[in-house]
């Protein structure tokens, strides 16, 4: 059984990976490409999974969660390469969500009722 890493650990992980190749990072405008290509793969698993267009019968069967993690990996790659902490990133959103955003959406009360 895998254990749970937190976002620093998986920050650390890919930088001692990235960090073994003399090629080290990409740069960032490569990065965003790779991250856009990674995406693209995962909108067209997210569509043979969910939408109307099965795959071929030649095709891998590769997963949602094996793209996610894909594109998990680029974004990694992306931050380390910017010196940018995600923990700090996500910290900074969800605020700005329970902030601004707030009376955004329609909250569910109690009794689980909308």
């Amino acid at each position: 059984m895998m254990t749970k890493k937190d976002m620093q650990t998986m920050q650390q992980e890919v930088d001692q990976y990235i960090g073994q190749f003399k090629e080290g990072y990409f740069s960032p405008l490569a990065m965003l490409a790779r991250m856009t290509e990674e995406v693209g793969e995962l909108a067209r698993e997210v569509n043979h999974s969910y939408g109307e267009k099965p795959k071929k019968v030649e095709e891998d069967d590769k997963k949602v969660e094996e793209e996610l993690g894909d594109l998990l990996f680029v974004l990694i790659c992306f931050a380390n390469s910017l010196d940018i902490d995600l923990t700090e990133s996500f910290d900074t959103v969800m605020n700005k969500f329970a902030t601004r955003d707030r009376d955004r959406w329609t909250r569910i009360d109690e009794s689980g009722n909308e």
